[in-house]
């Protein structure tokens, strides 16, 4: 264009719009122009800031339960900083308000806001029957400090205030976000346990208490997942404070029209009822655990133990639940539970497994040795033979029909070199276990008990199972007289867990098995002469093992055939002898897994003598 021309006026606007989008900051370029001048020009907000949370904990005799739940809760994800405790003691006879005021002192400058309501007297109710009895005075104190912990919470304008029980372990954590996330007035994660307990009912009668419906298991069991409607949740719940109808809930005093039961859950879901609040619990994701709760005549010894379990189960499936850095543990003091030696085997790649037990072991102060197990899928053929190891003629597994795996020759070979170290270093008695089971419930008092009785007695024994798959279902076995828990051993599978005797490692290595190999859960029972089949108890002419089973069992898998997570070292393996023969047998539709599945609860030896353990925890309510 030609000098001192003036612009044409069509030209104008555009280059007036090109220049405005070419400047520098936010908004810049032709795709982001909002206007002319540099004020007009549309800048993002920022996002919200995350809600205000009030958690509340009341605690009562919890000093065995506090580390690990609190340090669940410090791991919640929610920022401490937009989140604030609220903490009392209830009537304690342990140390539950030092290790409160201690885990205080640590994390108060990292929470918003914390207050904290100790006592030190009174230790107990006066029309209490021990700790674990909830009187009516007791229930009335409960309800007043939640109470207190609610108006707490409305009064610094919190937007959420989280129940959580003292002994409530939220292992995942993101509950606080994911609870939020279903907009629900009141809303509970479910939280599992040993049992079919859990935090929530389905059903309730005319009269506030608690009613089994057939909606309940599909639930706990997870066949159905979702966000439920029920009439209770209690434990551990999270209440919407920003929702209108949450400004009529209450825990204390209770409704003008209340007729029911004097007890805090009933009360509060009464409340919802009556500001038609619908209670939800949500089972989506797996957010913690709880124990079960126990008889009222229970111990305080009764509750530690009975928590140890809940932190038992957590390892069975996912971390252990590390206590919080800010208070002090007691240390761990392992023994053998009277026992010469307690070996645990593990074979050494299954790391997991190994550290796993080595935990749980340690958790129960229990003692143990480590032994190497015999990696059977390691071994070729000529280790095979120089061992001089010959399968017993004509075997083949009762289920699948094929011969023995090199997964089950290594098994053998290790539980045989366990009964040549019992007798080689004279071991009067010893307990074996394998690497991939669970424990029981009082599992270390109940084994020591049952060994006092036994020996009280005075009999004789070999061999006593503590965990194994009963195969005879057809009649009850018979109890020992003057021994509680204890049955005479019928034909059985697994060796998961025994006792073993050192007159009983003597007759197992005197049959001279290598040459004759089964496996060994098929051994034992030839030996005290319970198997079935005469076609395997004819190689074997001496069978006088003498053999028995603790009843109820005190360990048992982790995994059953076809459950999630299952893996067998044993059965999926290749033949022992065929190294090009694979035995990863489809157990979605095996024999073995459906005989499992009818065999979990047929047979029920119940003329045994029952120890107080046994009824000490309630299954649901």
């Amino acid at each position: 264009m030609a000098a001192g021309r003036p612009f044409p006026p069509r030209l104008l606007l555009p280059l007036l719009v090109l220049a405005a989008g070419a400047g520098p900051g936010p908004g810049s370029g032709p795709f982001h122009v909002h206007g002319y001048f540099p004020e007009e020009r549309w800048n993002p907000e920022s996002g919200l800031r995350p809600p205000r949370v009030t958690i509340a904990v009341v605690a009562r005799n919890a000093a065995h339960a506090l580390p690990a739940a609190l340090g669940a809760l410090e791991r919640l994800r929610h920022p401490k900083e937009r989140t604030a405790l609220w903490v009392a003691v209830d009537h304690s006879v342990d140390n539950t308000t030092a290790v409160l005021r201690e885990w205080l002192g640590g994390v108060r400058g990292l929470y918003h806001r914390v207050e904290w309501r100790p006592m030190e007297e009174p230790r107990w109710y006066p029309d209490e029957e021990g700790p674990k009895h909830w009187s009516p005075s007791r229930y009335e104190h409960v309800m007043k400090l939640r109470q207190a912990a609610l108006e707490s919470a409305r009064a610094n304008w919190a937007d959420y205030l989280l129940f959580l029980d003292a002994d409530n372990v939220l292992i995942n954590p993101d509950t606080l976000g994911l609870l939020m996330a279903e907009n629900k007035t009141v809303v509970a994660p479910m939280l599992d346990s040993r049992a079919a307990y859990s935090n929530f009912w389905c059903g309730m009668t005319a009269q506030g208490y608690y009613r089994r419906t057939p909606a309940y298991l599909p639930i706990r069991k997870r066949e159905r997942r979702g966000c439920f409607a029920v009439p209770m949740v209690h434990s551990t719940f999270l209440v919407d404070l920003r929702k209108e109808a949450s400004r009529a809930l209450a825990f204390y005093p209770p409704h003008p029209d209340y007729t029911w039961a004097f007890d805090d859950i009933i009360v509060f879901a009464f409340s919802c009822r009556q500001a038609e609040v619908q209670m939800f619990v949500c089972n989506r994701e797996v957010y913690g655990f709880l124990p079960v709760p126990l008889r009222s005549h229970s111990t305080l010894r009764d509750e530690a133990e009975s928590f140890l379990h809940v932190q038992l189960e957590i390892m069975v499936k996912h971390p252990p639940a590390e206590p919080s850095p800010h208070v002090w543990v007691p240390p761990k003091v392992p023994d053998k539970m009277g026992f010469d030696e307690v070996f645990m085997i593990n074979l050494q790649r299954r790391v997991d497994r190994r550290e796993r037990m080595l935990r749980t072991l340690y958790e129960q102060e229990i003692a143990c040795k480590l032994v190497e197990a015999v990696d059977g899928k390691a071994m070729n053929s000529s280790e095979v033979e120089a061992l001089g190891i010959r399968m017993l003629p004509g075997y083949k597994d009762p289920y699948h029909g094929r011969p023995l795996t090199k997964g089950e020759l290594g098994c053998f070979l290790s539980h045989y070199r366990v009964w040549q170290e019992i007798v080689a270093r004279g071991l009067e008695k010893s307990v074996v276990f394998e690497d991939d089971l669970r424990f029981e419930i009082f599992f270390k008092r109940r084994l020591m008990n049952l060994m006092h009785d036994l020996e009280a007695a005075g009999l004789t024994w070999d061999l006593i199972y503590i965990g194994r798959k009963r195969m005879q279902v057809e009649r009850p076995e018979k109890s020992v007289p003057r021994v509680r828990n204890l049955v005479e051993a019928d034909y059985s599978y697994w060796t998961l867990g025994y006792v073993l005797s050192l007159r009983g490692a003597r007759k197992l290595l005197a049959a001279e098995p290598l040459g004759k190999m089964l496996p060994v859960d098929e051994f034992l029972p030839v030996m005290f002469d319970k198997h079935p089949l005469a076609d395997y108890t004819k190689h074997f002419a001496k069978r006088d093992l003498v053999a028995f089973s603790a009843e109820p069992l005190l360990v048992f898998p982790t995994h059953y055939t076809g459950e999630e997570g299952y893996v067998s070292d044993t059965e999926t393996s290749v033949v022992w002898d065929d190294e090009a023969t694979l035995t990863d047998w489809d157990r979605a539709k095996s024999q073995k897994m459906k005989e499992q599945q009818e065999l979990r609860r047929e047979a029920q030896n119940s003329d045994v003598l029952q120890s107080p353990l046994d009824s000490a925890a309630r299954d649901e309510l």
